[in-house]
């Protein structure tokens, strides 16, 4: 019987008749079990170290007298064996028995180890903790589920036409309502402030790898940041990365297609973002009459106003970025050149419109928009060594480029906490997504649709701005039909149409909100193709029609104007037409 296995259920003890009346326990670590030393050349035996008992009457003692007296059984763990006694070499012994309730594998000490409890009241704690923490949203909060539920069924009726929305996919938004939202992990991978995140250092080391994978980009030359929060917190974290407040950039104007994070005032001088704030910005603006870029103008004012960072890319410019221009006019002022590709980043991955990394020295995008990823940022950047210029001197700047360290550092800790996994999860999937030839497929379906609506609206004798599209938006000026952007946005909102309207720039250089922005992507995610859209472009007519209408009849007032559109027949027959039309296409990550 080997009594050392650490399996052994089995306790060994010496029990005296001499010992005193009272039962008691003595532990004696010289008392010790040896095996005969002959079996010491087969097996490697520790000795096992005894316990001297007193003798045991069934659940009672002996007094004075000899008598025995009934006691109550001592709740303790020496009741809870299983005693069996015998005599070895005149000395009475006891074997006691673990009973199978008890664990097997307690190590042989001077004391029996005691049983592990947490009390009675655990199932009722774990009962608690599973109340609040495992009710599914339509039981733990049924307003919002409803409101949710509500929204779901808007998607699904609706055609949306908002250039900057897409749909995404189930796994995108099983990534962003899953587990990783529980970690902080302030930093980047390998640095971290905080322990336990090895797991969150592996999806962004992922992330990053697909980001660089989905552009065709070398990591050595090619940085990625996939923290930022939004492409607005992207682009500011590269201003505060490589300027000093009060440093100035250029980008193009609001109202020209630009965005207002490349720096915008309003005419009355008011400063709208973050970047004309802390920065001095001055804009380059649309020739007033062909809607398209004036780059002999944009070089003038950048050789005069010489800004540190030169901005290309916008939010509503429906034509192609001449980037070579781009780099000769930021090398003539001495600018870092930057692309804001938010808006055509799925175009580029796809190969599918002209390079911005061929050009230029920092990129960012959204990740939610063509990429159909979660709604956030990201930074390209370059780094290794520069391109010798003509003429330099060996040795006159940095060999290298700098942006690294300066970038990842502004967006933490100088602008941002914690990054959000769950987003970081998601944009991993939708980046593995964005490198296939499914995806690519996509996108040229995209421009193809767009280019469709845009010969169906200028069949029927609509304004489009530029007269057409090279990406997936355009820009229709109502201003021929009598309606403003704002109008008409609300007109086809009742019909279940959702666009956004924009400001005009106009023939004299004036700025009117006289038209709205349209774009493919969300629609094409559902399956559209070209013949879907041309039902589209009928639909959208039928709604300027509506407007214009309601407008004649009731006025300019705003006040009057919606009123009249409460309960319009029209209105309603064309809203019935839209959901029939859209119900007919599947809706990516969920069913109705």
């Amino acid at each position: 019987m080997d009594l050392s296995h650490p399996r052994s259920t089995l306790s060994l003890g010496f029990s005296s008749q001499a010992s005193p009346p009272t039962k008691t326990q003595i532990a004696d670590d010289s008392i010790f079990l040896q095996l005969d030393s002959s079996l010491r050349d087969h097996y490697s035996v520790t000795p096992v170290p005894l316990q001297l008992l007193e003798p045991q009457a069934e659940h009672g003692m002996r007094t004075e007298n000899g008598n025995s007296e009934r006691t109550e059984p001592v709740d303790n763990d020496e009741d809870d064996r299983e005693v069996e006694e015998f005599r070895i070499l005149g000395h009475s012994m006891c074997l006691k028995r673990r009973r199978d309730s008890e664990s097997s594998s307690s190590s042989c000490t001077t004391g029996f180890p005691k049983r592990v409890s947490f009390g009675p009241d655990l199932e009722a704690r774990n009962a608690a903790v599973r109340m609040w923490g495992n009710q599914p949203l339509e039981v733990a909060d049924r307003d919002v589920f409803e409101i949710m539920e509500k929204e779901k069924k808007r998607q699904f009726k609706g055609i949306e036409l908002i250039a900057s929305e897409n749909f995404v996919c189930k796994a995108v938004m099983q990534a962003l309502g899953s587990h990783l939202t529980n970690k902080y992990s302030e930093g980047m991978p390998g640095a971290r402030y905080y322990g336990g995140n090895q797991y969150i250092d592996e999806i962004e080391t992922l992330c990053w790898e697909r980001a660089l994978a989905a552009f065709n980009l070398d990591s050595e030359n090619w940085g990625v940041n996939v923290q930022p929060y939004s492409c607005t917190s992207a682009n500011f974290a590269v201003y505060t990365g490589l300027l000093l407040p009060g440093d100035r950039i250029m980008g193009l104007d609001t109202p020209s297609g630009g965005n207002t994070s490349h720096g915008y005032y309003t005419p009355n001088g008011r400063k709208v973002s973050g970047a004309s704030i802390f920065f001095e910005s001055l804009p380059y603006k649309v020739n007033p009459l062909t809607g398209l870029i004036d780059y002999d103008k944009l070089e003038e004012r950048a050789l005069d106003f010489r800004p540190k960072i030169l901005i290309c890319g916008g939010s509503s410019y429906p034509r192609e970025w001449d980037y070579a221009r781009f780099r000769i006019i930021a090398d003539k002022c001495g600018a870092v050149l930057m692309c804001d590709m938010a808006q055509i980043s799925g175009f580029v991955a796809a190969k599918a419109c002209d390079n911005p990394f061929d050009y230029c020295d920092i990129v960012t995008s959204t990740t939610h928009k063509s990429l159909r990823g979660p709604r956030g940022g990201i930074i390209f950047y370059r780094k290794g060594a520069k391109p010798r210029k003509r003429g330099a001197v060996l040795g006159d700047e940095s060999e290298n480029y700098d942006f690294e360290e300066k970038i990842n550092f502004a967006v933490f800790p100088a602008l941002q906490g914690g990054p959000h996994n769950n987003h970081i999860a998601a944009l991993a999937i939708a980046l593995k997504q964005v490198a296939t030839p499914v995806y690519k497929a996509y996108m040229h379906q995209v421009k193809k649709n767009a280019q469709a609506l845009a010969s169906a609206l200028l069949r029927r004798k609509c304004r489009l701005v530029t007269g057409g599209t090279d990406n997936h938006l355009l820009l229709w000026d109502l201003r021929p039909l009598g309606l403003t952007g704002k109008n008409y946005e609300k007109v086809c909102e009742m019909c279940h149409i959702t666009l956004n309207k924009i400001a005009i720039f106009g023939d004299n250089g004036t700025i009117t909100p006289g038209g709205v922005r349209i774009g493919t992507p969300a629609m094409t995610s559902r399956g559209c193709l070209e013949s879907d859209f041309e039902t589209i472009a009928e639909f959208l007519l039928k709604a300027a029609h509506i407007a214009s209408a309601v407008l004649r009849e009731h006025g300019k007032s705003q006040k009057l104007f919606l009123k009249a559109l409460e309960n319009n027949k029209d209105i309603v027959e064309l809203r019935i037409r839209v959901e029939s039309f859209a119900s007919q296409f599947a809706m990516p990550g969920f069913d109705i």
